[in-house]
Protein backbone atom coordinates (compact mmCIF):
# COMPACT_ATOMS: atom_id res chain seq x y z
CA UNK A 1 0.00 0.00 0.00
CA UNK A 2 1.33 3.42 -0.92
CA UNK A 3 2.09 6.21 1.52
CA UNK A 4 -0.86 8.15 0.06
CA UNK A 5 -3.27 5.27 0.82
CA UNK A 6 -1.93 4.99 4.40
CA UNK A 7 -2.47 8.74 4.76
CA UNK A 8 -6.03 8.49 3.36
CA UNK A 9 -6.94 5.66 5.76
CA UNK A 10 -5.57 7.59 8.71
CA UNK A 11 -7.61 10.66 7.75
CA UNK A 12 -10.73 8.49 7.40
CA UNK A 13 -10.22 6.99 10.87
CA UNK A 14 -9.74 10.42 12.41
CA UNK A 15 -12.83 11.83 10.69
CA UNK A 16 -14.95 8.82 11.68
CA UNK A 17 -13.79 9.05 15.30
CA UNK A 18 -14.61 12.75 15.35
CA UNK A 19 -18.11 12.03 14.01
CA UNK A 20 -18.74 9.45 16.74
CA UNK A 21 -17.52 11.92 19.37
CA UNK A 22 -19.80 14.62 17.97
CA UNK A 23 -22.80 12.25 18.04
CA UNK A 24 -22.32 11.48 21.74
CA UNK A 25 -23.89 14.19 23.85
CA UNK A 26 -22.08 15.47 26.91
CA UNK A 27 -23.77 15.68 30.29
CA UNK A 28 -25.29 19.10 30.96
CA UNK A 29 -26.96 21.23 33.60
CA UNK A 30 -29.11 24.36 33.35
CA UNK A 31 -30.90 26.47 35.94
CA UNK A 32 -34.14 28.44 36.00
CA UNK A 33 -36.17 30.32 38.59
CA UNK A 34 -38.85 28.00 40.04
CA UNK A 35 -40.41 30.52 42.41
CA UNK A 36 -39.71 32.90 45.26
CA UNK A 37 -39.43 32.61 49.01
CA UNK A 38 -41.81 34.56 51.28
CA UNK A 39 -39.16 37.28 51.60
CA UNK A 40 -38.73 37.57 47.82
CA UNK A 41 -35.56 35.53 47.16
CA UNK A 42 -35.38 33.55 43.92
CA UNK A 43 -35.48 29.78 44.25
CA UNK A 44 -33.65 28.00 41.44
CA UNK A 45 -34.36 24.62 39.90
CA UNK A 46 -31.47 22.77 38.23
CA UNK A 47 -32.12 20.43 35.29
CA UNK A 48 -29.36 17.83 34.95
CA UNK A 49 -29.11 15.56 31.89
CA UNK A 50 -26.71 12.79 30.95
CA UNK A 51 -25.77 11.57 27.47
CA UNK A 52 -28.55 8.94 27.54
CA UNK A 53 -31.34 11.44 28.21
CA UNK A 54 -31.79 10.52 31.86
CA UNK A 55 -32.86 13.75 33.58
CA UNK A 56 -32.96 14.92 37.19
CA UNK A 57 -34.50 18.17 38.44
CA UNK A 58 -33.27 19.45 41.80
CA UNK A 59 -34.59 22.51 43.64
CA UNK A 60 -32.81 24.79 46.14
CA UNK A 61 -35.74 24.83 48.59
CA UNK A 62 -35.19 21.78 50.76
CA UNK A 63 -32.57 20.48 48.29
CA UNK A 64 -35.47 18.51 46.78
CA UNK A 65 -35.33 16.05 43.91
CA UNK A 66 -38.57 17.02 42.18
CA UNK A 67 -38.30 14.96 38.99
CA UNK A 68 -36.29 11.99 37.76
CA UNK A 69 -36.88 10.83 34.19
CA UNK A 70 -35.51 7.34 33.52
CA UNK A 71 -35.73 5.22 30.32
CA UNK A 72 -37.64 1.93 30.19
CA UNK A 73 -36.54 -1.11 28.17
CA UNK A 74 -37.77 0.62 24.99
CA UNK A 75 -35.93 3.86 25.76
CA UNK A 76 -39.08 5.77 26.78
CA UNK A 77 -38.37 8.37 29.45
CA UNK A 78 -40.81 8.61 32.37
CA UNK A 79 -40.68 10.48 35.68
CA UNK A 80 -40.36 7.93 38.52
CA UNK A 81 -40.48 10.16 41.63
CA UNK A 82 -43.54 11.79 43.15
CA UNK A 83 -43.64 15.57 43.29
CA UNK A 84 -45.71 18.72 42.93
CA UNK A 85 -46.30 21.37 40.29
CA UNK A 86 -45.90 24.41 42.54
CA UNK A 87 -43.15 25.47 44.93
CA UNK A 88 -45.77 26.29 47.57
CA UNK A 89 -46.52 22.61 48.06
CA UNK A 90 -42.82 21.87 48.70
CA UNK A 91 -42.46 24.31 51.61
CA UNK A 92 -42.95 21.60 54.23
CA UNK A 93 -42.99 18.43 52.10
CA UNK A 94 -40.72 15.44 52.69
CA UNK A 95 -41.18 14.11 49.12
CA UNK A 96 -37.76 14.20 47.45
CA UNK A 97 -36.23 16.36 50.20
CA UNK A 98 -32.86 16.35 51.90
CA UNK A 99 -33.53 15.40 55.52
CA UNK A 100 -31.48 16.63 58.49
CA UNK A 101 -29.99 17.38 60.85
CA UNK A 102 -31.20 13.99 61.98
CA UNK A 103 -33.20 11.78 59.64
CA UNK A 104 -35.88 9.47 61.04
CA UNK A 105 -36.85 9.44 64.72
CA UNK A 106 -35.35 10.36 68.08
CA UNK A 107 -37.20 9.13 71.18
CA UNK A 108 -39.06 12.00 72.87
CA UNK A 109 -37.02 14.36 70.65
CA UNK A 110 -34.36 14.18 73.38
CA UNK A 111 -30.75 13.02 73.39
CA UNK A 112 -27.51 13.49 75.32
CA UNK A 113 -24.01 14.33 74.13
CA UNK A 114 -21.20 13.97 76.68
CA UNK A 115 -23.78 14.06 79.47
CA UNK A 116 -25.50 17.24 78.26
CA UNK A 117 -29.16 16.90 77.31
CA UNK A 118 -30.57 18.46 74.13
CA UNK A 119 -34.16 18.59 72.90
CA UNK A 120 -35.25 18.96 69.31
CA UNK A 121 -38.48 20.70 68.28
CA UNK A 122 -39.81 17.36 66.96
CA UNK A 123 -38.80 13.71 67.16
CA UNK A 124 -39.03 13.26 63.36
CA UNK A 125 -36.71 14.30 60.50
CA UNK A 126 -34.71 17.05 62.18
CA UNK A 127 -37.45 19.11 63.83
CA UNK A 128 -40.51 21.08 62.79
CA UNK A 129 -38.41 23.12 60.36
CA UNK A 130 -35.74 20.66 59.32
CA UNK A 131 -33.47 20.83 56.28
CA UNK A 132 -36.42 20.00 54.00
CA UNK A 133 -37.79 23.52 54.65
CA UNK A 134 -34.52 25.46 54.27
CA UNK A 135 -33.26 27.44 51.29
CA UNK A 136 -30.01 25.88 50.06
CA UNK A 137 -27.57 27.57 47.69
CA UNK A 138 -26.91 25.67 44.47
CA UNK A 139 -23.86 25.85 42.20
CA UNK A 140 -23.90 23.87 38.96
CA UNK A 141 -20.98 21.96 37.39
CA UNK A 142 -20.50 19.77 34.33
CA UNK A 143 -18.00 17.91 32.16
CA UNK A 144 -18.27 15.34 29.36
CA UNK A 145 -19.00 12.43 31.71
CA UNK A 146 -21.19 13.94 34.41
CA UNK A 147 -23.08 17.03 35.53
CA UNK A 148 -24.70 18.17 38.72
CA UNK A 149 -25.31 20.75 41.39
CA UNK A 150 -23.60 21.35 44.71
CA UNK A 151 -26.00 22.57 47.42
CA UNK A 152 -24.77 24.31 50.58
CA UNK A 153 -26.53 25.33 53.78
CA UNK A 154 -25.30 26.79 57.07
CA UNK A 155 -27.25 25.51 60.08
CA UNK A 156 -26.75 27.79 63.08
CA UNK A 157 -25.97 26.62 66.59
CA UNK A 158 -29.27 25.78 68.33
CA UNK A 159 -31.34 25.46 65.16
CA UNK A 160 -34.24 23.12 65.95
CA UNK A 161 -32.45 22.40 69.25
CA UNK A 162 -29.27 20.88 67.78
CA UNK A 163 -25.87 22.09 69.02
CA UNK A 164 -23.10 23.52 66.84
CA UNK A 165 -22.78 25.68 63.76
CA UNK A 166 -22.97 23.09 60.99
CA UNK A 167 -21.68 23.67 57.46
CA UNK A 168 -23.55 21.28 55.17
CA UNK A 169 -23.06 20.24 51.55
CA UNK A 170 -25.21 17.95 49.42
CA UNK A 171 -23.98 17.25 45.89
CA UNK A 172 -26.24 15.71 43.25
CA UNK A 173 -24.34 14.21 40.29
CA UNK A 174 -25.79 12.51 37.21
CA UNK A 175 -23.27 10.34 35.34
CA UNK A 176 -23.29 8.93 31.82
CA UNK A 177 -23.45 5.48 33.45
CA UNK A 178 -27.05 6.29 34.50
CA UNK A 179 -26.12 6.88 38.12
CA UNK A 180 -27.60 9.56 40.36
CA UNK A 181 -25.00 10.12 43.07
CA UNK A 182 -25.80 11.98 46.28
CA UNK A 183 -22.78 13.00 48.38
CA UNK A 184 -23.22 14.50 51.84
CA UNK A 185 -20.60 16.41 53.81
CA UNK A 186 -20.71 18.36 57.08
CA UNK A 187 -18.40 20.03 59.62
CA UNK A 188 -19.21 21.50 63.03
CA UNK A 189 -17.67 23.81 65.64
CA UNK A 190 -19.39 22.00 68.54
CA UNK A 191 -20.04 18.31 69.11
CA UNK A 192 -23.38 17.39 67.58
CA UNK A 193 -25.32 14.57 65.90
CA UNK A 194 -25.68 14.17 62.13
CA UNK A 195 -27.82 11.83 60.06
CA UNK A 196 -28.76 12.85 56.51
CA UNK A 197 -30.90 11.11 53.89
CA UNK A 198 -32.97 11.77 50.78
CA UNK A 199 -36.71 11.18 51.05
CA UNK A 200 -37.70 10.45 47.43
CA UNK A 201 -40.80 8.36 46.77
CA UNK A 202 -40.32 6.03 43.77
CA UNK A 203 -42.58 4.24 41.34
CA UNK A 204 -40.53 2.61 38.58
CA UNK A 205 -43.60 2.25 36.35
CA UNK A 206 -44.00 6.02 36.50
CA UNK A 207 -45.16 8.42 39.19
CA UNK A 208 -48.94 8.23 39.55
CA UNK A 209 -49.25 5.06 37.49
CA UNK A 210 -50.73 2.88 40.22
CA UNK A 211 -49.68 0.66 43.09
CA UNK A 212 -46.13 -0.63 43.54
CA UNK A 213 -47.09 -4.01 45.01
CA UNK A 214 -45.81 -5.87 41.91
CA UNK A 215 -42.36 -4.24 42.07
CA UNK A 216 -39.77 -6.91 42.86
CA UNK A 217 -37.35 -5.98 45.64
CA UNK A 218 -34.13 -7.45 47.01
CA UNK A 219 -32.72 -6.00 50.25
CA UNK A 220 -29.15 -6.89 51.20
CA UNK A 221 -29.87 -7.15 54.92
CA UNK A 222 -30.06 -10.20 57.18
CA UNK A 223 -31.19 -8.06 60.12
CA UNK A 224 -33.41 -5.12 61.00
CA UNK A 225 -34.14 -2.94 64.04
CA UNK A 226 -37.56 -3.71 65.62
CA UNK A 227 -39.46 -0.79 67.12
CA UNK A 228 -42.18 -0.06 69.69
CA UNK A 229 -45.61 1.49 69.17
CA UNK A 230 -44.00 4.91 68.71
CA UNK A 231 -41.74 3.50 65.97
CA UNK A 232 -38.71 3.99 68.22
CA UNK A 233 -36.16 1.14 68.05
CA UNK A 234 -36.16 -1.18 71.04
CA UNK A 235 -32.38 -1.50 70.76
CA UNK A 236 -32.55 -5.04 69.43
CA UNK A 237 -31.02 -6.05 66.11
CA UNK A 238 -33.07 -9.02 64.94
CA UNK A 239 -32.84 -11.47 62.04
CA UNK A 240 -35.30 -11.04 59.17
CA UNK A 241 -35.41 -14.77 58.42
CA UNK A 242 -38.88 -16.19 58.94
CA UNK A 243 -40.49 -12.74 59.11
CA UNK A 244 -42.38 -10.55 56.58
CA UNK A 245 -39.27 -8.34 56.51
CA UNK A 246 -37.13 -10.90 54.71
CA UNK A 247 -36.23 -9.76 51.18
CA UNK A 248 -32.86 -11.48 51.02
CA UNK A 249 -34.35 -13.31 48.05
CA UNK A 250 -36.08 -11.08 45.46
CA UNK A 251 -39.83 -10.94 45.90
CA UNK A 252 -42.69 -8.56 45.17
CA UNK A 253 -43.35 -5.79 47.67
CA UNK A 254 -46.91 -7.04 48.06
CA UNK A 255 -45.96 -10.68 48.63
CA UNK A 256 -45.68 -10.39 52.40
CA UNK A 257 -47.44 -7.14 53.22
CA UNK A 258 -50.67 -8.85 54.32
CA UNK A 259 -48.70 -10.60 57.07
CA UNK A 260 -48.16 -7.19 58.68
CA UNK A 261 -51.88 -7.03 59.49
CA UNK A 262 -54.58 -4.41 58.99
CA UNK A 263 -53.73 -1.71 56.46
CA UNK A 264 -50.15 -1.52 57.65
CA UNK A 265 -47.08 -1.49 55.48
CA UNK A 266 -43.31 -1.30 55.66
CA UNK A 267 -41.56 1.52 57.49
CA UNK A 268 -38.55 -0.32 58.87
CA UNK A 269 -34.80 0.18 59.17
CA UNK A 270 -32.65 -2.57 57.67
CA UNK A 271 -29.07 -3.32 58.78
CA UNK A 272 -27.06 -3.45 55.55
CA UNK A 273 -24.77 -6.47 55.13
CA UNK A 274 -21.07 -5.73 54.68
CA UNK A 275 -21.13 -2.14 55.96
CA UNK A 276 -17.79 -0.72 57.13
CA UNK A 277 -18.42 3.03 56.79
CA UNK A 278 -15.94 3.42 53.94
CA UNK A 279 -16.86 1.48 50.81
CA UNK A 280 -20.08 1.52 48.84
CA UNK A 281 -22.26 -1.52 49.49
CA UNK A 282 -25.33 -2.70 47.60
CA UNK A 283 -28.33 -1.99 49.83
CA UNK A 284 -31.24 -2.87 47.54
CA UNK A 285 -32.30 -3.71 44.02
CA UNK A 286 -35.82 -3.02 42.72
CA UNK A 287 -37.26 -3.99 39.33
CA UNK A 288 -40.60 -3.24 37.69
CA UNK A 289 -41.88 -6.00 35.36
CA UNK A 290 -43.94 -4.03 32.82
CA UNK A 291 -41.31 -1.38 31.97
CA UNK A 292 -38.17 -3.39 32.73
CA UNK A 293 -36.72 -0.58 34.83
CA UNK A 294 -34.20 -1.63 37.47
CA UNK A 295 -32.89 0.58 40.29
CA UNK A 296 -29.92 -0.40 42.45
CA UNK A 297 -29.14 1.48 45.66
CA UNK A 298 -25.52 1.56 46.85
CA UNK A 299 -24.45 3.38 49.99
CA UNK A 300 -21.77 3.95 52.60
CA UNK A 301 -24.50 4.14 55.27
CA UNK A 302 -25.13 1.29 57.76
CA UNK A 303 -28.91 1.31 57.40
CA UNK A 304 -31.78 1.84 55.01
CA UNK A 305 -35.39 2.69 55.83
CA UNK A 306 -37.74 0.76 53.55
CA UNK A 307 -41.13 2.44 53.37
CA UNK A 308 -44.13 1.23 51.39
CA UNK A 309 -47.77 1.22 52.37
CA UNK A 310 -50.33 -0.30 50.01
CA UNK A 311 -50.02 2.80 47.85
CA UNK A 312 -48.37 4.12 44.73
CA UNK A 313 -44.75 4.62 45.84
CA UNK A 314 -41.93 3.32 48.00
CA UNK A 315 -38.92 4.89 49.74
CA UNK A 316 -35.41 3.55 50.24
CA UNK A 317 -33.79 6.04 52.65
CA UNK A 318 -30.12 5.30 53.31
CA UNK A 319 -29.20 6.45 56.81
CA UNK A 320 -27.84 5.69 60.23
CA UNK A 321 -30.27 3.85 62.49
CA UNK A 322 -33.25 5.70 64.03
CA UNK A 323 -32.69 6.99 67.59
CA UNK A 324 -28.96 6.28 67.34
CA UNK A 325 -27.98 9.01 69.88
CA UNK A 326 -29.89 7.05 72.53
CA UNK A 327 -28.42 3.64 71.65
CA UNK A 328 -24.66 3.41 72.27
CA UNK A 329 -24.54 0.00 70.56
CA UNK A 330 -25.75 1.46 67.23
CA UNK A 331 -23.22 2.98 64.80
CA UNK A 332 -22.41 6.44 66.11
CA UNK A 333 -23.90 9.63 64.66
CA UNK A 334 -21.66 11.90 66.75
CA UNK A 335 -19.70 14.56 64.84
CA UNK A 336 -16.98 16.49 66.68
CA UNK A 337 -15.05 19.66 65.79
CA UNK A 338 -12.16 18.91 63.44
CA UNK A 339 -13.97 15.91 61.94
CA UNK A 340 -15.76 15.82 58.59
CA UNK A 341 -18.92 13.82 58.07
CA UNK A 342 -19.02 12.18 54.63
CA UNK A 343 -21.57 9.86 53.12
CA UNK A 344 -22.47 8.71 49.62
CA UNK A 345 -25.49 7.04 48.09
CA UNK A 346 -25.91 6.02 44.44
CA UNK A 347 -29.11 5.21 42.61
CA UNK A 348 -28.09 3.26 39.51
CA UNK A 349 -30.58 2.61 36.70
CA UNK A 350 -30.74 -0.09 34.04
CA UNK A 351 -33.32 -2.26 32.29
CA UNK A 352 -33.99 -5.94 31.79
Amino acid sequence: MSTLRYFSCAVLILVTSACFAADKKAASVTKDVFGKTNDGNDVYIFTIKNSNGLTAKVMELGAHIIRLEVPDRDGKLTNIVTGFDSMQRYRSAFEGATIGRFANRIANATFKIDGVEYKSTSNLHGGRNGFHTKLWKGTEFQNDNEAGVKMTYFSKDGEEGYPGNLKCTVTFTLTNENELKIDYEAATDKTTVVNFTNHSYFNLAGAGSGQVMAHEIYINADKYTPFDRSQIPTGEISPVKGTPFDFTEPNSIGSKITALGGRGGYDHNYVINGWDGKKLVLAARVSEPTTGRVMEVLTTEPGMQFYSSRGEAFCLETQHFPDSPNHPDFPSTILRPGETFKSETIYKFSTK
